[in-house]
């Protein structure tokens, strides 16, 4: 089976809705008038564009049915920016699939960095439902950053054993239900960089499997079957943010270090320790260009004591879902997880309208905890971009990604994956 083997076609309502869903304030004020004397220099999350000779796809469908286009405006304000993509989609996996995506940007205050808020609903003709939303909510002076990450799912999945030299033929249909309470609250220290903690929760439950398609005893029963898992803990955070857009950076770097303790006194199942660092940096290549190299790495690793097995490192489970294009969700399992990607973004057409990537990445997992890291299994491809909304500079992001085996599929989204 090939997973994410995918015909996917953008509704008509996309023609319908834009008027609503992508909204933009007229009254927007360049960011350079209202930053206090002496702070222009200072770097901020801006989300601000030369828009004057900049399209996105609402301009074209306000074009193409009134012959006008709105107000422009270049600076995110206090009034939010919305910007949504109905879809429909059919894969191997989901078979036909009803999608609504989008984000919200504003600013708490007219210095504050860009606020984001990320969801997307879908159901599938596999009885799949997902709602996860994201939240990056920064305060009027900056000085605090509350992170939320919330989940809802019924989600039959396979899983195809621990390692990355897992193989296809070893794939194990499950099913659960996941609910997932993150929240993380970080204080400015100096410059860019910020720390703090928080708390979070993920529950399975009523989880089931089919058993192995060969026949044979599956990781997952090897390492310890259970109805529900539950792990319950806190973190301990420390950022540095650099980028001048949260939502499509052009320049400027991400760290982020999460240090996670899950423990029975705190409700979890078991006393588990782990570890994130991901780090991201973007450069204009050629300099002064509107081309952006984007480099990422992603190390997520079980320190101590044994998660569920839902809950351990796995392909596009990172928090944006974003990890491993060219395979499907959850390919590769593990107690060790080594990624990095690099992707080069290009304009095709010089409104902004239209631009292309072409993106290369590696994911390297270990089995049982001890053990060594397995095979590097390789995912590439070419993707679109469609500008949806000029001013927050979000995309829609069709990208078509190969992996080993046989492994390909389309993956379509709103906004950029990291």
């Amino acid at each position: 089976m090939r997973p994410y083997l995918s015909l996917s076609l953008f509704t008509g309502i996309l023609l319908l809705s834009i008027t609503v869903f992508a909204q933009q304030s007229p009254q927007g004020i360049p960011l350079k008038k209202i930053m206090p004397e002496g702070q222009q220099n200072k770097p901020v999350d801006t989300a601000s564009v030369k828009v004057s000779s900049q399209k996105d796809l609402p301009d074209v469908i306000r074009e193409l049915f009134h012959g006008k286009t709105i107000p422009e405006v270049d600076s995110i304000t206090t009034k939010p920016q919305i910007s949504v993509v109905p879809a429909i989609g059919y894969t191997l996996v989901s078979r036909l699939a009803l999608v609504l995506s989008g984000n919200v940007a504003f600013r708490t205050g007219p210095n504050s960095r860009v606020s984001t808020i990320v969801g997307s609903t879908s159901y599938t003709q596999n009885k799949q439902f997902t709602l996860p939303i994201q939240t990056n909510i920064w305060s009027k002076d900056n000085q605090w950053d509350f992170v939320g990450d919330y989940r809802f799912m019924k989600y039959p999945q396979d899983t195809y054993g621990l390692g990355s030299s897992s193989k296809m033929s070893n794939v194990d249909p499950m099913d659960y239900f996941f609910v997932r309470f993150y929240e993380i609250v970080l204080r400015h220290v100096s410059g860019n960089f910020y720390a703090g903690g928080g708390y979070i929760f993920d529950d399975h439950f009523n989880i089931s499997q089919s058993g192995n398609a060969n026949g044979s005893v599956s990781d997952y029963t090897r390492y310890g079957t259970s109805d529900r898992t539950v792990s319950s803990g806190f973190t301990f955070n420390g950022l540095f943010d650099s980028r001048d857009n949260a939502i499509n950076p052009s320049k400027g770097g991400y760290v982020n270090l999460e240090f996670r303790t899950s423990t029975k006194f705190t409700g979890s199942a078991t006393n588990w320790e782990s570890i994130v660092l991901d780090m991201r940096k973007y450069y204009n290549l050629p300099e002064g260009s509107d081309n952006i190299l984007a480099l990422w790495s992603y190390d997520w690793i079980i320190l101590s004591g044994k998660p569920g097995y839902l809950d351990l490192p796995s392909t596009a489970w990172d928090a944006n879902s974003a990890t491993g294009r060219g395979y499907i969700q959850g390919r590769f399992r593990g107690t060790q997880m080594v990624y990095a990607e690099s992707e080069y973004r290009f304009k095709l057409t010089s409104n902004g309208l239209l631009g292309g990537v072409v993106f290369l990445n590696a994911e390297s997992l270990s089995a049982a905890q001890g053990t060594h890291l397995q095979t590097i299994q390789p995912g590439y491809g070419p993707g679109l971009r469609v500008k949806l909304n000029k001013v927050s500079k979000t995309n829609i992001t069709i990208d078509y990604g190969f992996g080993s085996q046989g492994s390909r599929g389309l993956f379509i989204d709103v906004g950029e994956n990291f």
